[in-house]
């Protein structure tokens, strides 16, 4: 049994892409950018996953799933918290 595979011109959203609607996009996408933000930290600090748990105040299974990019397990809230537990300002 053969699969035809269709080339498709990409939106920039991977999401939408997929089929999510408008406003779910956005909120995935943002997270998404929230998570790659804390992984590309852990990376640059040259942190193994219990050290990083250690310093943004989380479980090392909660480093587990978000280097394993679990986006459905994080609310954008928690991501804002661990961001500042690493240093970043976050709030104004």
């Amino acid at each position: 049994m053969s699969k035809k595979i269709e080339w498709v011109e990409s939106s920039g959203n991977v999401f939408k892409d997929v089929g999510f609607k408008d406003t779910e996009t956005r909120k995935l996408q943002f997270r998404s950018f929230l998570m790659t933000a804390l992984m590309k930290y852990i990376q640059n600090e040259n942190i193994t996953q219990k050290e990083a748990a250690q310093r943004l105040g989380v479980t090392q299974s909660r480093i587990s799933n978000l280097v394993h990019f679990r986006i459905d397990l994080f609310s954008t809230d928690m991501l804002l918290d661990m961001l500042e537990r690493a240093g970043f300002k976050v709030y104004e």
